[in-house]
């Protein structure tokens, strides 16, 4: 059990070894050497009594680690939103935010820019799977498929992003000339974003009316997977705002245009730290209303 307080430079050597991986990059991050990293950590450890860092490429926090990193991060916010609150300049906050590929390609940037001077981290991952990073306490804030709130933060409806079945004339004229049908689009080569991408497989069931077993590309970035449809490599799922100018160009084709897919997206962000970020929540609505489509 803690009974003296927690050494704050203690803490944030151990949360800049897992923002930054290796104990190397951390010192370049807080202007210190390694040694002095390790020493910091070492003292942490031997204060709470346990292991709290597993070292490695990169380093991994153990549930102790992650713990007090979450605590670490949370601090942070609120000595953030104290500085603002008492009118005086505090260290410019850090803000690690969770986003998928297509929102942060499509809407996203532009509530960042709107946002004041925090600096940002962004994590990229799906968005049915960001809220686990929020769970681990290692981001602040997620764009996230979730509506439920994660135990510790609120929750913001944002809209839907709209994506739309793809793909080039030509490739529709040789892999679906009879139809988008199940046996067609067992055929056809798919795109898919990475293996937590699910949307290919979602849309291909409604449209089949059965579970397809797709096979084809994965390619890991949103404009990539916009050009790769239009080469003609394969058909996939693309946002609606990246794909609308080659839709109207000729360079991609619905396949089929009554069936597109509209993904909700929620913002959730640590209460303990609603103060911090209430500028970025504010900027985060904004965008959404501009660049995301009312949810069905």
């Amino acid at each position: 059990m803690l009974n003296s307080p927690l050494d704050y430079a203690h803490l944030r050597a151990l949360a800049a070894i897992l923002r930054k991986g290796s104990f190397d990059a951390a010192a370049g991050s807080l202007g210190v050497t390694p040694s002095a990293v390790s020493q910091r950590l070492k003292a942490l450890e031997e204060r709470v009594g346990t292991v709290l860092v597993v070292r490695g490429q990169p380093c991994r926090a153990t549930e102790a680690g992650q713990r007090l990193f979450r605590h670490a991060e949370e601090v942070a916010l609120l000595e953030t939103g104290l500085a603002r609150d008492l009118g005086t300049e505090g260290a410019t906050p850090v803000l690690r935010i969770a986003v998928n590929a297509d929102s942060l390609a499509t809407w996203f940037l532009p509530a960042l820019a709107e946002a004041g001077q925090a600096r940002f981290e962004l994590i990229i991952d799906d968005q049915d799977h960001s809220a686990d990073l929020l769970r681990r306490g290692e981001v602040v804030a997620a764009v996230t498929g979730h509506a439920a709130p994660v135990q510790g933060c609120d929750t913001v409806a944002l809209g839907a992003l709209r994506y739309v079945a793809t793909a080039s004339t030509g490739f529709r004229d040789t892999w679906f000339a009879g139809g988008v049908t199940g046996a067609a689009l067992e055929r056809a080569p798919a795109l898919v974003f990475d293996e937590k991408d699910g949307l290919q497989a979602q849309w291909a069931a409604r449209v089949a009316g059965r579970p397809v077993a797709l096979s084809g590309h994965r390619l890991p970035s949103s404009t990539a997977f916009v050009d790769a449809a239009c080469l003609g490599l394969g058909w996939g799922m693309n946002p609606e705002p990246l794909a609308a100018a080659h839709l109207r160009a000729g360079r991609l084709v619905a396949l089929a245009p009554e069936a597109s897919l509209d993904t909700p997206l929620y913002w959730q962000s640590s209460r303990v730290g609603r103060e911090a970020l209430e500028g970025l929540t504010r900027a985060v609505r904004r965008a959404a209303r501009r660049g995301l489509t009312a949810a069905r």
